[in-house]
């Protein structure tokens, strides 16, 4: 029988989600405060907690905080009951590891399934870390991915629109995000607020880390391109796993130092090529990128964006590709006939 902490200085919250969880078959401990559920959280080492965020004295914040330096309830579960839901209490509540939020009031479903939903994953979470220590020590690659799904399983998923905020440029960073679907275009702004794009990413890659390893705010900003569900990993989790798994480090090492070679490279084509050239190039990486990610379809502000020139600039590049039979052009999608010419127009090997 899975026992539950669930600390709430509310009684009849307290009293409503104690006899919603034991007429569900689990077991409750109960504790009235912040103080005191730390307590109880050390010495009983639940299967899962839940907490409140306001409370007098040790707050909900405070409690994870204890919690996370102790190696054996660092790991559990720890759902977060608050009457707030703005992203940057949420993005809080993410950075010190909590695994998911219940916005007051909710109902025994959410409540119910949200606790469900944790628990499988911390014991699939558990099954994988398991799993890893036997894997073959010279496949670092598959091993180091192998870890960070475990983590990512374990983070909170959140759903955006197309078009929707995900970060903005000068926010703190505090989670480290894995898209799971959809695509995301980061992207920096000047004090002319024009915006050059610096990365479009699909399933499978990660964004944010660079603030998140440097303890910064964000550079640049990140909006979904089209309806996008991510993870959200702690902190905490992250950089446990970061300073424990070897593998991972070097995995992490590997994608930073990639990153900085294409940003240097950008850089240079801003500052030494035709927009022609760049516009070529942009159109050889969306090429690329849509073999991995599926078809992207970009408008003619976000190209203008990834070449760092104006609509008008793109749109005659663009007219010129077309004529010579190298592309073919429609509203939102570009089709690209001639690979191979846009390479060599670029300057690319």
């Amino acid at each position: 029988m899975k026992k539950i902490l669930l600390i709430e200085d509310n009684p009849e919250v307290r009293e409503n989600t104690r006899e919603i969880l034991e007429l569900e078959g689990y077991t409750v401990l109960i504790a009235e405060d912040g103080k005191t559920g730390v307590k109880l959280a050390q010495k009983n080492l639940p299967d899962l907690i839940v907490c409140d965020i306001m409370m007098s004295g040790l707050d909900g914040y405070g409690v994870l905080h204890i919690l996370n330096k102790n190696p054996l309830t660092s790991v559990i579960p720890f759902i977060f009951l608050t009457a707030k839901a703005d992203r940057i209490d949420i993005r809080k509540g993410m950075g010190l590891g909590a695994d998911d939020y219940l916005t007051k009031p909710f109902d025994s479903n959410e409540l119910l399934t949200a606790i469900e939903t944790r628990l499988n994953r911390h014991n699939e979470a558990s099954q994988e870390e398991f799993y890893i220590k036997d894997l073959d020590p010279s496949d670092q690659n598959k091993r180091a991915i192998a870890s960070l799904n475990a983590i990512a399983a374990e983070g909170r998923i959140q759903h955006f629109r197309a078009g929707e905020g995900i970060y903005w440029e000068g926010d703190e960073a505090s989670a480290l995000i894995l898209v799971n679907s959809g695509k995301i275009k980061t992207y920096k702004t000047n004090q002319e607020k024009k915006k050059l794009i610096t990365g479009i990413y699909c399933s499978g890659k990660y964004i944010g880390f660079n603030a998140l390893i440097t303890n910064s705010n964000y550079s640049e900003s990140a909006v979904a391109l089209e309806d996008s569900e991510l993870y959200f990993i702690s902190r905490h989790k992250f950089f446990k796993l970061l300073y424990e798994n070897r593998d991972v480090a070097n995995k992490f090492i590997r994608i930073i130092s990639n990153n900085l070679k294409e940003k240097e490279e950008q850089m240079l084509h801003l500052a030494y090529n035709s927009v022609k050239q760049r516009a070529a190039e942009a159109l050889v990486s969306l090429q690329k990128k849509s073999k991995k990610c599926g078809e992207i379809f970009i408008s003619r502000e976000d190209l203008a964006n990834m070449v760092g020139t104006a609509p008008e600039s793109v749109i005659r590049a663009l007219s010129d590709f077309r004529e010579a039979r190298l592309i073919n052009v429609s509203p939102h999608h570009i089709d690209v006939f001639n690979l191979k010419e846009l390479k060599k127009i670029a300057a690319i090997d």
